[in-house]
C-alpha cells in the first residue's frame, strides 16, 4: 500500500476512532488528544504497517496502548516519594493476608530485612518492589541506570542471604 492510499485509510476511519476514544477517555477534549497522538503515531509507524493486517484493528490498538501508556504515566507522575516515610514499608495489610499469625510474622521478618539493608541498596530496592521501573529509579534518584540495576541485584542477593530457608506461603 503507497503512503497516499495508507492516509486515505486512515482518514476513513477518524469517526470510528474518535468514538473509541470517546470509550477510553469519556471525556472529548481527552479523545481528541488521543486521537490526535494516534494519528501521529500511525502515520510515523506507516513502514510497520503489512497489507495483511486489519487495518483498523492495528490503528485501534496503536490508540490502546497510547491511552494505557498515558494513563501510567499520569499516575505515575501524580505519585509522590516523600523522603520522610519508610521506603521500605510494603504497605502490606493484614486484612489482605487472612490475619494468619504466621503470615503476619513472616512479613514483619521480610519488612525488617528490607529495613536492615544499606540504605544504598534499601531505596532502589523499595522503590522497585513499589513498581518503579529502573529508568524511574535513576531519575528519582539521580544515578546511572546500571548503578541502579546493579543496587536492586545485591539487594536481592543479601535479602536471600539473610531469608534464606524462609517459606512464604
Amino acid at each position: 500500500m503507497d503512503s497516499l492510499q495508507f492516509q486515505q485509510k486512515l482518514i476513513g476511519i477518524q469517526d470510528r476512532l474518535m468514538n473509541f476514544a470517546l470509550k477510553l477517555t469519556a471525556n472529548r477534549e481527552d479523545a481528541l488528544d488521543l486521537l490526535q497522538d494516534t494519528t501521529l503515531k500511525v502515520l510515523n509507524s506507516q513502514e510497520k504497517f503489512t497489507d495483511n493486517v486489519n487495518f483498523a484493528g492495528w490503528v485501534m490498538v496503536i490508540m490502546r496502548n497510547l491511552f494505557i501508556n498515558n494513563y501510567h504515566k499520569m499516575v505515575r507522575a501524580q505519585t509522590s516519594v516523600d523522603q520522610n516515610v519508610d521506603l521500605y514499608n510494603l504497605n502490606i495489610t493484614c486484612d489482605s493476608i487472612s490475619g494468619s499469625p504466621d503470615k503476619i510474622y513472616q512479613i514483619k521478618e521480610i519488612t525488617k530485612a528490607i529495613a536492615a539493608l544499606n540504605e544504598d541498596y534499601k531505596i532502589p530496592f523499595s522503590l522497585f518492589v513499589n513498581g518503579y521501573k529502573y529508568q524511574e529509579i535513576a531519575d528519582k534518584l539521580n544515578l546511572p541506570l546500571g548503578t541502579v540495576k546493579s543496587r536492586i541485584f545485591f539487594a536481592r542477593k543479601e535479602l536471600q542471604s539473610k531469608l534464606d530457608g524462609f517459606q512464604y506461603a
